[in-house]
């Protein structure tokens, strides 16, 4: 580049995702967008601490003849999209020259297009397949007998170990637990409940359990229905319900992703139209009805009723708060709280509303640590990335040890795990609904 600019003081924004283009998949475009906007982040690299999509190409460019991005061959261009998980952050955080910037940087979706490009041709690893299909794999998993196999056999070094040479599943690797009894059959549905309007909000959800909160760990939606609850808010259950289609975005399957919103946004959509609001624990889940969704459907009024009526569970309680409905009587402290922000929520552009929350509750300390921890539901499990990942999670576990806290906690449920795994001292992650329920002493 000749010169060098200024980058845009506008609030950033986002193109819609030109999907069923057919040019979309054209490979060579990808590959002359891809040199285009590699060399503007080469010539910048003010992302290079956020993951390590950004050292591969950093490093690819160094080690190239002309340590310019035209002597990178562009077949290495696919490593960097390798290590790019879409935590959105480069785009919202760090770059100077997101649109309406001229330069129009959108580099998660454009690592987005390189994948969905890379599916088409090429299809999908089988682990990749199996570690995305949230909707598939516990269902068999949480056989009552069989989860109880399952947990074990995931526990025992040896057959992790034969997991690694076969699937690429790290035998290091935090695996989550199934469940028997998911939270859709923990929850009874309220047809008839009556909520309390207050600010945007009606004071009555609809929960989207998630595939994580449903067959993992349905302790985090049981919380959430207790707290919500204890603040006279009733909370329900949708009627039928499928993977929100994260996964399958990540591995660039974007037809499976439209699959899964042609199940979920029908319902989403009828339950707000009788006076529901929707909440979900996982920030991936809310995220992906607050922004991928309707950037890949702009034009469906009904995704983008969902994206309009859709709150993480903490952003939910404080809009309650702000119109004094929130009840603040806490009859425990929490003491020194590590809080771990997840990348998926600090994207959603909805504030700190978890540590504000959590500040609310008498002799409590909040160390809020905004940093990745490297996760990224399927990115620290598989062999190749494993070691990275653990990388990357140090200086956040770094940070916690010096804390020295009470509790650890993360509203991304995986990432909490996978930072007490790092700790390794005993210290449980615990998801900051089931903190605050404690807080409530209920």
């Amino acid at each position: 580049m000749s010169e060098r600019r200024e980058g845009s003081l506008e609030a950033p924004t986002r193109h819609a995702l030109d999907w069923k283009n057919p040019d979309f998949y054209d490979e060579e475009k990808l590959l002359t967008e891809m040199e285009r906007v590699f060399d503007i982040c080469h010539g910048c690299r003010r992302c290079v601490s956020l993951c390590h999509a950004f050292p591969t190409l950093f490093d690819l460019v160094d080690e190239s003849d002309t340590m310019e991005v035209d002597g990178v061959d562009k077949k290495d261009y696919w490593k960097v999209v390798d290590h790019c998980y879409l935590c959105d952050l480069c785009f919202l955080t760090k770059c100077p020259y997101v649109p309406p910037h001229e330069w129009n940087i959108d580099f998660p979706h454009l690592m987005l297009q390189a994948k969905a490009v890379h599916y088409k041709n090429h299809g999908a690893k089988t682990r990749d397949r199996i570690l995305s299909a949230t909707d598939t794999v516990p269902k068999l998993a949480g056989i009552p007998i069989v989860a109880g196999v399952v947990n074990a056999m995931n526990a025992n070094p040896g057959f992790r170990k034969l997991l690694e040479n076969t699937l690429g599943v790290d035998h290091d690797a935090v695996i989550p637990k199934y469940t028997s009894k998911p939270l859709r059959k923990r929850i009874q549905p309220q047809p008839d409940a009556r909520g309390e309007a207050a600010g945007p909000t009606t004071g009555k959800v609809a929960l989207f359990a998630t595939c994580y909160g449903n067959n993992n760990q349905p302790d985090i939606g049981e919380d959430l229905a207790a707290v919500f609850e204890h603040n006279g808010i009733p909370v329900t259950i949708a009627e039928k319900e499928r993977c929100c289609g994260m996964p399958k975005l990540e591995l660039g399957d974007l037809e499976a992703v439209a699959k899964a919103k042609e199940v979920n946004i029908p319902q989403l959509a009828k339950m707000i139209d009788n006076g529901w609001d929707i909440v979900a624990p996982i920030p991936s889940c809310v995220l992906m009805f607050k922004q991928e969704l309707p950037l890949m459907f702009p034009d469906d009024e009904e995704v983008l009723k969902v994206r309009d009526h859709i709150y993480d569970p903490f952003e939910y309680l404080m809009l309650r708060h702000k119109a004094g409905k929130l009840n603040t009587d806490f009859k425990n402290s929490l003491g020194k709280v590590s809080y771990h922000v997840a990348c998926h929520q600090r994207v959603q552009r909805i504030g700190n509303k978890t540590r504000e929350l959590l500040q609310l509750v008498p002799d409590t300390e909040v160390q809020a640590i905004e940093r990745c921890s490297g996760h990224d539901g399927t990115y620290a499990v598989k062999k190749e990335f494993h070691a990275i990942s653990m990388k990357l999670v140090r200086p956040v576990a770094r940070k916690v040890q010096q804390f020295e806290p009470d509790h650890l906690t993360s509203d991304c449920v995986m990432a909490g795990h996978h930072i007490a795994h790092a700790l390794d001292n005993g210290l449980a992650a615990e998801h900051p609904m089931k903190l605050l329920r404690r807080a409530y002493g209920i």
